[in-house]
């Protein structure tokens, strides 16, 4: 068995994929970004230099070097699937970041190819890795908050108010129903996590507050095969929230983020069981993208399972497709 941190290619050099080098430099013992590849941007190679990491231009020359270990894609979303091909056929495992396709069959593909080269394939859902978060999934697993019954949660905020209209995250074919695969996409992974196999949803997708393609205000509504419901909002031009809230029979809880996930600032967390009183308590800031990268690195090594499975994957993603299709006339689509 190789020991030693996980050496790693960051494919993507953008505002994400800095803050994963940024937290990386955390987790020494485990990961070790060793190079970085980004074809436009003219301060990349600069930032890289700085952080003593090796530059590319080109991906190949990544997948081609022999102590990459890993790749990180920090890329946009259509580049996903063919990137991660490329580093399955060259040997290396995969951290992407949500989402993982835009399409079930995509994710699908995705999964077997890795599982087919014993690949370890990792997710960029770093909020099952927030403290509370992983608290409240646990609470769920082992019958604590009974039978789960509904989900509401919200993640927007206004951050693209400042892009330039170029940018391919204000794309609608490449980032489509307003907050949805930028936020939203965090949402249905949970919910999916909490309640299984969605049946049905239901999208309503605006545009009330700017010019942005895809819309900037939108809600989901999805039914789940065993039962149970989720409200999703995702919205692109409100001031910072993230709430996540699941009720059961026995109890509920609610998680509130006091910041965004890029500088945390920890969380407030509202809970009560049958029976008890309402409870408030403060959790501490944590570093969850940092925690996730390394649950993929300890996966790597064989040291542990990660911990999203590849069938909750494939799930999400098979949700996300019927979102996008919902939202293009507010009918409810079942999902295949």
């Amino acid at each position: 068995m190789i020991k030693g941190p996980v050496k790693v290619a960051m494919v993507g050099l953008g505002w994400w994929g800095r803050k994963m080098i940024a937290v990386t430099k955390g987790a020494a013992e485990d990961l070790d970004v060793v190079c970085a590849v980004e074809p436009f941007g003219e301060t990349a190679e600069a930032f890289c230099n700085d952080n003593g990491i090796r530059f590319f231009r080109e991906y190949s020359a990544a997948l081609a070097d022999p102590e990459v270990e890993a790749v990180i894609l920090a890329t946009p979303h259509d580049l996903h699937e063919e990137q991660l091909d490329q580093a399955v056929s060259a040997g290396k495992h995969v951290f992407c970041e949500k989402p993982l396709a835009l399409t079930r069959e995509g994710a699908v593909r995705a999964v077997r190819a890795c599982e087919s080269r014993g690949l370890i394939l990792g997710m960029g859902h770093e909020r099952r890795f927030e403290p509370p978060v992983a608290q409240m999934l646990a609470a769920a697993s082992d019958g604590t908050l009974g039978r789960i019954l509904q989900v509401e949660a919200n993640f927007s905020h206004d951050k693209f108010l400042s892009l330039d209209p170029s940018n391919w995250r204000l794309n609608s074919s490449l980032a489509p129903v307003a907050g949805m695969t930028a936020t939203g996409i965090h949402l249905t992974d949970l919910a999916v996590k909490l309640l299984g196999t969605a049946l049905d949803v239901r999208v309503v997708c605006e545009n009330l507050a700017s010019p942005f393609p895809q819309g900037d205000t939108m809600s989901a509504h999805v039914r789940f095969r065993d039962g149970g419901t989720a409200y999703i909002s995702a919205t692109l031009v409100t001031p910072f929230v993230s709430r996540f809230a699941v009720f059961g029979t026995k109890g509920w809880i609610d998680i509130r983020d006091r910041a965004h996930v890029e500088s945390p600032d920890g969380w407030v967390v509202t809970k009560t069981s049958t029976g008890m009183p309402i409870e408030v308590s403060h959790v501490p800031p944590a570093e969850p993208v940092r925690d996730n990268l390394v649950a993929f690195a300890h996966a790597v090594r064989g040291e542990s399972e990660y911990p999203i499975k590849a069938s909750e994957m494939i799930e999400n993603i098979a949700l996300l497709e019927a979102i996008i299709a919902s939202a293009k006339n507010g009918q409810v689509v079942a999902l295949a």
